[in-house]
């Protein structure tokens, strides 16, 4: 799946910074007689959505070359 939004609410405990996002992730579902009867796991990538939002800094990892 994939998304966009704005930040327009308080998102754990951040106040809302009007910044767009975009973000992708997963879902698995357990269904039954061709009916969803169960969310198994919700993955997405909470790293980069804070990044968007300017909370955390990128610097790369400690190994790579600048």
């Amino acid at each position: 799946m994939k998304g966009t939004a704005t930040h327009t609410g308080e998102y754990r405990g951040l106040a809302p910074t009007g910044k767009k996002t975009t973000w992708e992730g997963f879902v698995v579902w357990r269904i039954v007689d061709g009916k969803i009867v169960e969310m198994l796991a919700a993955v997405s990538d909470e790293l980069d959505f804070l990044k968007q939002l300017g909370v955390i800094e990128w610097k790369g990892f400690p190994d790579e070359a600048t």
